[in-house]
């Protein structure tokens, strides 16, 4: 059952749901016209004259496997070149009949595209192994006992020293004159995995709790390292790329799923010094983005993350729009359709989230109706349109 919907949401929802199905399962829309409306909200999600609530909620690469009946292999789809082509271009044909658009890319790479070698990034500083595992990435422990972290930072302080040649290649000096001659500028350090998030996985949930409540000495050694180390790797890549502070690109976003095993006071004592520190250096101004991810029930922590004007946050399900919008009035909320509603295709719920979003946000705005988290395999493409039909239907601002 969906989160706070009301009666009345659901009894419209699936008489919506009904006439969609009486279509032949196509909800009936106007694609061109969402289309256009779509691009006039989305570049103004707080705007008080856009057609309708902004949509965010489109099907990506995940979603090809159940929508074209393919066993999930998401290994297979990084390193086969004509494995993904091939779904990509099944996919599209799929969507262009359903929802008007081709998402996904059928262009093949240029092996010939000039581009800088390969670089080290936080984890390596902090010794920790980077492993495919059950279809995703996962960062390795770095360290298992409170000695070995102590150890482990005294070597992180060494690195700190020369972050340059530690992160950087040994031909880098030579790829970066050539293509800096082209004009290409090497990229931004401007988004990472968040801070506890990355320190429980360097230590593990239990490891940073105790820490924090044991030791909160070496915890604060630990947050600070990973601040000095974020602060020098940002620096780092203004300055390869020619960059001064005035010119340097702004803006940072985390994904911090794991914030919410910490209580607000824990949180407040490691993890916000460390958003903090990256925002007032990377987003100094008041329109400059500050964005986070973190898919998990963490509405204890807003309160404290609010003290930083975010500008875009992406929540779990069960943090709603009205606590965002209480502690966060600038931050443009990318939610909060609960990701296995939109994957285990519940029509019905899925229309009746957005009925209980558009109310919540009617007056303040500055809603991009998306998943609280990832759009996951199983979402379907008459999933997506049936989203896309209930704005047209019941998400005007124009009316």
């Amino acid at each position: 059952m969906s989160i706070r919907v009301t009666d009345k949401q659901v009894a419209i929802a699936e008489k919506f749901v009904q006439k969609a199905h009486s279509n032949g399962g196509l909800a009936p829309i106007d694609l061109e016209k969402f289309w256009e409306d779509n691009k006039i909200a989305t570049s103004n999600p707080f705007g008080q004259d856009i057609p309708q609530m902004p949509f965010g909620a489109s099907c990506t690469s995940e979603c090809v496997y159940d929508e074209l009946g393919v066993k999930e292999d998401q290994g297979r789809y990084g390193r086969d070149l004509e494995w993904r082509l091939s779904l990509n271009k099944a996919y599209n044909d799929k969507s262009e009949k359903i929802i008007g658009r081709r998402f996904l890319s059928e262009a093949r790479p240029d092996p010939n595209r000039p581009h800088y070698p390969g670089t080290k990034a936080l984890h390596d500083i902090f010794e920790m192994k980077n492993v495919w595992h059950d279809q995703s990435w996962w960062l390795m422990k770095g360290a298992e006992t409170v000695d070995e972290l102590c150890a482990l930072l005294d070597r992180v302080d060494k690195r700190l020293e020369n972050l340059r040649e530690f992160l950087l290649p040994p031909n880098w000096d030579d790829e970066k004159e050539k293509l800096m001659a082209t004009g290409i500028k090497p990229s931004q350090y401007r988004g990472q995995r968040g801070p506890v998030t990355f320190a429980m996985s360097m230590f593990g949930v239990e490891g940073i709790i105790f820490l924090i409540m044991d030791h909160p000495d070496i915890a604060a050694r630990l947050r600070d390292a990973i601040l000095n180390v974020m602060l020098g790797m940002a620096q780092l890549f203004e300055e390869e790329a020619g960059y001064t502070r005035e010119t340097a690109p702004r803006g940072f976003g985390f994904s911090d799923d794991n914030c919410a095993m910490l209580n607000a006071e824990m949180y407040e004592f490691f993890g916000y010094p460390i958003v903090k520190g990256i925002w007032d250096y990377c987003s100094p101004d008041p329109n400059n983005s500050r964005y986070q991810h973190s898919d998990s029930d963490m509405a204890h922590i807003v309160p404290v993350l609010a003290k930083c004007n975010l500008t875009g946050v992406n929540f779990g399900p069960p943090v709603m729009y009205d606590h965002i919008r209480k502690y966060m009035p600038n931050a443009v909320v990318h939610g909060v359709l609960a990701p296995f509603t939109y994957s285990r295709n519940e029509e019905v719920d899925i229309v009746a989230e957005l009925l209980r979003d558009h109310e919540m946000s009617y007056e303040k705005r500055g809603i991009v109706f998306a998943t609280a988290g990832s759009v996951n395999n199983g979402s379907r493409l008459t999933g997506m349109r049936l989203i896309m039909a209930a704005i047209q239907e019941f998400g005007r601002y124009d009316r």
